[in-house]
């Protein structure tokens, strides 16, 4: 008769056999192929159920089988046992980034377990004969074995994910906007969003960020106040551009913006109903909840526009279901194993590529099924990014951080939290810090707002009183290049200047630093002012974003030491509330329409030209001139100061945005998709505004940088101050900036000097000499060129930006394969720079090389798609090697992208009525002071026509260290 014992115990040695098999080939599984279905979240179950009962099984029944087993045996069954208790705390703890170790100990342990027990397994059925010596290489194969299938499973559950999820951009873009997302049949066109399986998302799936809220409380506290959760109709400024788009030009255009702006409506198919019918629903209220960003599946280029795919995800309603039962049956599996849930939400190109995933939304463009014109490039804060010192993939910036930085290094800083997901204690802002001090002010939002006020004042940019000099010199302002006017963007370090020097004037000594010289001013005598503005943590254009949209400008006032103001550029009207002085100095987008109505209804549908642009690249500087007169009755000493003042939204913008209407008696007045002829009155009811109360609000002036500067005063008739430059080596930078700035608008001549005096301060600096090149090689002076870049080459030799520039001299005197050789040394280091690029594959095609130049510039549609000077070189190699098709397809997107420049002809009616924005046009102008009231000291303010458009060039005499 069996002995029942001994029965018992071959039961529970095959029922721990059975399990642990099992539990091997569901954890390979679960840990290879995380997948976000039922099927894994049923072996989850499964897997967690086996793995309570082998350990019950193992707490009952331990004893025995180290009783009964080998040495290895037992050291099997002994990890085995280890394991299975990590495995229970598990339960427990779940396995979030924090429990990570506990997880691959239990990893570890229970393989290391299972290699030792199958070998000994193996050994008891013949595998080698039973001794010491096989049993230890018996555990060592298994245990190797083991090991390259760990290696396989880790290879297929990251290597392949994050390899197969990338951004990476189409070798042709389409040749009209109908190429682009679901075409003119989709729901969701002109966006370029699209939709896996082309199918509507339920409203609820982006309105039910409460969800996350469970696991995620700090992120969503956080998400809550942002600028995102207020991107739809809770945003009375959007709000109101889009009422104002569907009146004009219907509702199809509008879902332009709601690819970006509007998920919970556009993609359940709500905006083909026009906003003022819905817009207190639910839907419209949503904004970008969670599962807009993190349901992009796919991002299909760095063209922006909503270029992406969004997915579905099956068991979403599984998460935001209101069945206690099931909610709670989806927090414990997703806590317990969160990868399937993080590879829905958390693709690595959101990690790992965040600038292009952010591009989706945050570069634009528009043709002619939202303007009813042509392509034109919208707000971008890609390309100037990725052009830049910033991403470490540009090769000419001026400065360069110690570390490249993306959009998350800034906009989504590390804060602590004990979120689930958290690494060492921090997530990322979800806040996303930035500009957008409007939305808090009117949401009551005191924490947002001090927050967002306080990443504005951190030091992201500087302003510096730097230099004097005699305002007698009157020449002719250089004038904007139309081709460069006619891009709603600024030409930043993506593309090279192309303002030219305006002749050969005199050049005026200057004096600077003002703060180290402390100069005298003589009374009755007009001088000029020069501020610098400098670029320091900024990755994009300065400003970033919608450009035409706010009142950002420079401010000087000039305080005597009687109290009396003596100067003031830049004031704002009703005691800081209102409009800004219209000579200030701005930073912006001026557009207009087609019959040169100003563009200040968010209405770049409308934009037919560009007046002016005035951006600062990321890492570069602007220099700004200042006409100021000092009054006779002016007391001892004038302090100046400067303030880089931001307002978002701009004055008019947020009166329109609230209260505007069409005035009355406007019958002629005419409105279509091209133009605006009408008037508007500030005088619509607040009632059912978005904002927390129903008023038009005074949106903050925020000062980003500041610096302050006194003058001596001295009698009119005392001897003139004679210039003087004081040189200190701490001062480099300044002097550099402010030969940036001079050279960016056209100043050739006193760039180069303001550089000279960086070489003077430190000879074995290559900046200075570099930069000397550059304004050198702008102006057409070769021979001067290539001795200075010489210099910059014989103290740094692998000084990408002067190889680039010496390359630029050498094709001036046909030497093409050395030139082709030193922009290849710029690529060694920056294979990213689009510039470069170029400029290769023109000397190639110049040599004929046709197939080496079409290699070189497909690389540079890799980075990016619309490169227009790619698209022309192209054309031009292709017709060489006789493709005429192919030559054809690059024509035409050559001539898409190319900007209208004859709409420049719609500007003149608007510069002649509006003088101070004609003066700002200039690449070099000058600003004075605003009429004063009485009390205070005339400044001498002259007529615009004047005195606004006179410049002159400021050079640099003399010098002490």
């Amino acid at each position: 008769m069996a002995d029942p014992t001994q029965s018992k115990s071959s039961f529970v040695s095959r029922a721990l056999g059975g399990l642990v098999v099992f539990l091997f080939l569901s954890a390979v599984y679960l840990y290879t192929f995380p997948q976000p279905n039922v099927f894994y979240a049923a072996i989850v179950l499964l897997h967690t159920v086996a793995g309570v009962v082998a350990a019950v099984l193992l707490a009952v029944f331990l004893l025995r089988l180290l009783r009964n087993g080998s040495i290895a045996s037992r050291l099997g069954w002994g990890l085995l046992t280890v394991g299975a208790i990590f495995g229970l705390v598990l339960i427990k703890t779940g396995t979030p980034r924090v429990e990570w170790n506990l997880l691959y100990f239990h990893i570890l342990l229970s393989l290391a377990g299972v290699g030792i027990v199958v070998a000994e397994w193996a050994g008891k059925r013949g595998w080698l004969s039973p001794s010491v010596g096989n049993s230890i290489i018996r555990c060592a194969i298994c245990l190797v074995a083991l090991a390259g299938l760990a290696l396989a499973a880790r290879y297929l559950r990251e290597s392949r994910w994050t390899n197969q999820a990338r951004i990476e951009n189409p070798s042709m873009p389409p040749a009209t906007m109908d190429g682009e997302g679901d075409g003119p049949e989709g729901a969701f066109f002109p966006s370029s969003a699209q939709v896996l399986g082309r199918q509507k998302i339920p409203s609820k799936f982006f309105m039910e960020s409460d969800s996350c809220k469970r696991c995620h409380e700090d992120i969503y506290n956080q998400w809550f106040s942002s600028a995102h959760h207020f991107s739809s109709f809770n945003n009375q400024w959007y709000r109101k551009s889009i009422e104002y788009m569907q009146d004009t030009i219907g509702t199809k255009p509008s879902k332009w913006c709601g690819g970006c702006h509007d998920p919970a409506v556009l993609y359940s198919g709500l905006m083909d109903t026009p906003i003022k019918q819905i817009v207190h629903r639910p839907e419209a209220q949503a904004g970008l909840g969670c599962m807009m960003c993190h349901s992009i599946a796919d991002v299909k280029s760095s063209m922006g526009q909503g270029d992406f795919y969004l997915e579905y995800p099956k068991l979403h309603e599984l998460a935001a279901t209101k069945n206690p039962f099931e909610r709670m049956l989806h927090d414990f599996l997703v806590k317990l194993n969160p990868e399937p849930h993080r590879r829905v939400f958390l693709k690595p190109f959101m990690r790992n590529q965040t600038a292009e995933f952010c591009s989706s939304c945050h570069k634009v463009h528009l043709d002619a099924p939202v303007n009813h014109y042509r392509w034109i490039r919208g707000f971008n804060e890609y390309d100037n990014w990725q052009a830049s010192g910033v991403s470490g993939q540009g090769a000419r910036s001026f400065y360069y951080p110690a570390k490249p930085a993306q959009c998350a290094d800034c906009h989504m800083p590390l804060t602590r939290s004990s979120d689930m997901g958290n690494i060492d204690g921090q997530v990322h802002s979800h806040r996303f810090p930035a500009a957008n001090t409007a939305l808090p002010t009117t949401n009551d939002d005191g924490e947002q707002l001090k927050i967002t006020e306080d990443f504005l004042k951190s030091g992201i940019l500087s302003v510096d009183i730097f230099a004097l000099s005699p305002a007698t010199a009157q020449v002719n302002p250089e004038v904007a290049n139309q081709s460069d006017l006619s891009t709603t963007f600024a030409v930043g370090e993506e593309a090279e200047t192309k303002i030219t020097s305006g002749g050969e004037p005199n050049v005026v000594p200057a004096t600077a630093p003002l703060n180290r010289v402390q100069p005298t001013v003589r009374r009755g005598d007009t001088v000029r002012v020069d501020v610098v503005v400098r670029t320091k943590k900024i990755g994009h254009f300065f400003p970033g974003g919608t450009v035409d949209a706010y009142d950002t400008w420079l401010e000087l006032k000039g305080t005597d030491d009687k109290g009396q103001t003596v100067f003031w550029s830049g004031s704002v009207e009703d005691n800081g509330k209102g409009p800004v002085d219209k000579g200030a100095h701005f930073y912006r987008s001026l557009q207009v329409d087609a019959h040169g109505n100003r563009i200040n209804k968010r209405n770049a549908w409308a934009t037919r030209a560009v007046v002016y642009v005035h951006l600062i690249p990321p890492g570069a500087a602007d220099t700004v001139h200042y006409r100021v007169h000092i009054p006779e009755n002016s007391g001892d000493k004038i302090t100046l100061h400067a303030r880089l003042c931001y307002r978002k939204f701009a004055w008019w913008n947020t009166q329109f945005s609230f209260a505007g209407i069409p005035g009355p008696n406007q019958s002629n007045a005419d409105v279509t998709p091209d133009y605006d002829d009408r008037k508007f009155a500030f005088a619509a009811s607040l009632n059912g505004v978005s904002a927390k109360e129903e008023k038009i609000p005074d949106v903050p002036i925020v000062a980003l940088a500041e610096d302050e500067v006194t003058l001596g005063v001295a009698p009119h008739n005392s001897a003139a101050t004679q210039p003087k430059t004081l040189l200190r080596a701490d001062d480099w930078q300044r002097w550099n900036d402010y030969g940036i700035g001079l050279l960016l608008q056209g100043d050739l001549k006193g760039a180069q000097a303001a550089f000279g005096k960086v070489t003077e301060i430190d000879p074995k600096n290559p900046d200075g000499w570099v930069n000397i090149g550059r304004a050198a090689v702008q102006e057409g002076d070769m021979d001067r060129a290539r001795t200075v870049l010489t210099k910059a080459l014989s103290l740094s030799p692998d000084l990408a930006r002067a190889h680039f520039f010496y390359a630029k001299v050498l094709r001036s005197d046909g030497r093409y394969d050395d030139a082709a050789d030193h922009l290849r040394r710029v690529l060694a280091q920056y294979p990213r720079d689009r510039v470069t690029l170029n400029d290769l594959g023109r000397i190639l095609f110049l040599q004929r090389k046709y197939t080496e130049a079409v290699n070189v510039l497909q690389s540079v549609l890799a980075v990016d798609p619309e490169d227009l000077q790619a698209h022309y070189d192209l054309m031009l190699c292709y017709k060489g090697l006789g493709d005429e098709k192919q030559a054809h397809e690059h024509e035409v997107r050559y001539l898409r992208f190319k900007a209208d420049e004859a709409s420049q002809a719609i500007t003149g009616p608007y510069r002649q009525l509006n003088p101070e924005d004609n003066n700002e046009r200039q690449a070099i102008h000058e600003h004075v002071s605003v009429p004063l009231a009485s009390g205070h000291v005339g400044t001498g303010s002259r007529s615009v026509q004047a005195d606004r458009g006179s410049a002159h060039r400021i050079g640099l005499a003399g010098g002490s260290r």
